[in-house]
């Protein structure tokens, strides 16, 4: 398992979730990204999802 981190911001750029969580794969990671983008209601906001070498799998502007 892999640890991935999970951001999102509001438009004066301040963090409104910063979460960590583990998958096995980037896909995977993606896929659980956005099912906790959708639970908090952020798939509108500013966001990223990166792996643990920060490689950017997630972005929305």
């Amino acid at each position: 398992m892999r640890t991935y981190a999970l951001t999102v911001f509001d438009q004066s750029g301040e963090k409104l979730l910063d979460e960590s969580f583990t998958a096995s794969t980037d896909d995977e990671a993606k896929t659980v990204g956005q099912a906790k983008l959708e639970e908090a209601g952020f798939q509108e906001h500013t966001h990223r999802c990166v792996t643990p070498e920060a490689k950017l799998i997630l972005f929305h502007r």
